[in-house]
This record gives structure tokens, sequence and C-alpha cells, in this order.
């Protein structure tokens, strides 16, 4: 009697267990989404420094160092062919001051970066940079590359 009494026993233990093993798991597996997340990570920090302006700009070399930026600044291009870009929206030269002021958040302390082509004609610069000083914008720059030591 002992023994069926142990046997029972036994068989009523094996039917919890085997009643765990058909349940639904309450664990989530985060594994998974770990690894979609470091993907995610890499891919953004390899692309997010090929998203700062889209407008193929070949820049002028100079000594000048590095400004210090802590906001994104409005950038204003000149291409080549002396196409205007308000970021990377093209427009006529009428238009620059109208759509800085919609879109400046600073007012007249905004930072205006202008940035043109070294083949670019000058007197368009210059115009694009008179229409920007004159509508009342004080933190105007010119964006160049630093010269490589030859």
């Amino acid at each position: 009697m002992g023994m069926s009494a142990g046997g029972a026993k036994a068989s009523g233990g094996g039917r919890r267990r085997r009643g765990r093993r058909n349940g639904a798991i309450s664990e989530i597996n985060v594994t998974p989404l770990v690894d979609v997340m470091l993907v995610l990570l890499i891919i953004f920090m390899v692309a997010a420094p090929m998203m700062t302006v889209g407008v193929p700009i070949d820049l002028p070399e100079t000594q000048a160092r590095a400004m210090n930026a802590d906001t994104q600044p409005i950038t204003v291009s000149v291409n080549p062919s002396g196409e205007i870009y308000l970021q990377e929206t093209p427009i006529g030269i009428d238009e620059i001051v109208p759509k800085l002021q919609a879109i400046a958040t600073t007012g007249y302390n905004e930072r205006i970066y202008v940035r043109g082509d070294t083949t670019a004609a000058y007197g368009v610069v210059m115009k694009v940079m008179a229409r920007i000083s004159a509508a009342g914008y004080k933190n105007i720059g010119l964006v160049t590359l630093q010269e490589q030591e030859k």
C-alpha cells in the first residue's frame, strides 16, 4: 500500500508538471528586440551625418576654425549655376526674406549660413547676403571647408 500511495503522489506531481508544459508561456523573449534595436542604432549612426544638407556644392577651403554650433542654423545655398536654395528647397532671390521670416524661430537673431559653390558667381552670393542683411538679420556666416595641409 505504501507503494500505491507513493505512486499516486508521483503521478499527481507528474500531472502538475505536465500541465505547466502545455500552458501559455508568460515570459517575453527580448533578444530579438535588442538585436533589431542595435541594428537600427547602427543604421542611424551611419546615416545621420549624410542628412545634413542635400544640395551638392563644392565649398571653398579656408584656414578658419569651425564655429561652435549649439542649434541647427538656417542654410541658404547657391549652386554653380546660380540657383538659390533655402535648406533643400529651391527659391527665387525675391522669396528669400519672406521665407526666412516664416521659418526663423528666434527672429532677427537667427543664425543663417550662406553656402556658395566655388564656381558660383560672386555677385549672386553677395546679392543673397545683402538681401538677408537688409532684412535685419545679424548672424550671417559664410560656410567653407578647412584647408588641407599639403
